[in-house]
């Protein structure tokens, strides 16, 4: 089971990240806003809590002197905090009154994940962070993510980020930073998360799903592309399954069964409350099918246990595939970020593929 990042005391392979943010924090000339960048299940929010426990958990009695730098700051060299400390338990409840955290909500009429984060709700956190802190410290601001800022959204927080205020920290979680505005990105310190190393990945993955064999370890390494918080989701999600699907519909489309079977499919994926397996399923289909365009490019043998009888790859021309792939990243990118018809972006992806290969 994946623990909530609020939750999660752990942090691997990310020491660089941390030991620039504790830099600049022991500098005493701490950025007030920080992009936190990379593949979506990497780690990155649940560094923007560690570092939201390590920043609450400052002394009350260090102000700012007019300078701007800290007084008589003690210097660290890490953020972690225990599990066991009582502000670790109360931002792990959410009951920290000087955190708030952005993100997209679920509807109490319909049950349905909001598409964006609003204009309303970061106005609201603008005002949040012009209080003055419950407990005499810090504010801390984490958006997770602010790819789901709408766009009256994304200008509302330029506003706060040109005009921040005494003793807050923003953090920004992004799994697509190049899509937030340039001005958003401009006025945040800008860290970049990369994929973990298997060996980091194992060891993450193993602690959250401990009877998963290493077959099954390596192979989700794979298609997670390094990132164990979506490797857990997959998982959990069955998006093997449903990828295994995909990739069975896929050997014999566009025939009577197969058109059967993709109906079937979509009607699945596009029920009430599965926006997370849908997203998982199309990403794990974008980076099989990247997959074995890059293994057709470097002449690499195919899996044929997996990839028999898969004529679209066998029998089109490489260009032609790279041009499909890009076409069904996009749609499969404004799919997630738009809340589209999810049967109706399945059902088109087909369509795109039964063109090529008809061709």
């Amino acid at each position: 089971m994946l623990l909530e990042s609020r939750e999660n005391s752990e942090l691997f392979g990310h020491q660089s990240e941390e030991d620039r943010f504790v830099s600049a924090w022991n500098s005493g000339r701490i950025p007030h806003a920080w992009l936190l960048g990379g593949t979506r299940g990497i780690g990155k929010a649940s560094f923007a809590y560690r570092v939201a426990r390590y920043v609450l958990s400052q002394p009350n009695n260090s102000p700012l002197d007019e300078t701007g730098l800290f007084s008589l700051q003690k210097e660290q060299n890490t953020l972690f905090l225990s599990p066991e400390d009582p502000l670790f338990r109360k931002i792990a409840s959410g009951g920290h009154p000087d955190l708030l955290t952005l993100q997209r909500t679920v509807s109490k009429k319909d049950g349905r994940l909001s598409s964006s984060i609003s204009v309303e709700e970061v106005r609201s956190a603008g005002n949040f962070l012009r209080l003055t802190p419950a407990e005499g410290g810090w504010r801390v601001l984490i958006i997770d993510s602010a790819d789901d800022l709408n766009l009256n959204a994304a200008n509302a927080l330029l506003k706060i980020l040109e005009e921040p205020s005494f003793r807050t920290i923003i953090l920004l979680v992004s799994h697509l930073p190049s899509r937030l505005l340039p001005t958003i990105r401009s006025r945040c310190c800008r860290l970049n998360f990369k994929p973990l190393s298997q060996e980091y990945f194992t060891t993450v993955v193993k602690k959250r799903l401990p009877n998963l064999n290493n077959q099954l370890v390596e192979e989700l390494f794979e298609l997670s592309s390094g990132s164990p918080g979506s490797a857990v989701l997959i998982h959990e999600q069955g998006g093997l399954v449903y990828l295994q699907e995909l990739i069975t519909v896929l050997k014999t489309f566009p025939a009577n069964q197969s058109t059967s079977s993709l109906h079937g499919l979509a009607d699945q994926l596009g029920v009430s409350g599965g926006e997370e397996t849908f997203r998982i399923t199309l990403e794990l289909f974008c980076s099989w099918l990247s997959r074995q365009i890059r293994e057709k490019a470097g002449n690499v043998p195919l899996d044929k246990n997996q990839n028999a009888g898969l004529k679209i790859i066998d029998d089109t021309k490489l260009d032609v595939l790279l041009e499909l792939w890009e076409k069904i990243s996009k749609l499969s990118e404004q799919a997630l970020y738009q809340n589209l018809d999810r049967k109706s972006v399945l059902l088109s992806i087909f369509s795109m593929i039964n063109r090529v290969s008809s061709n």
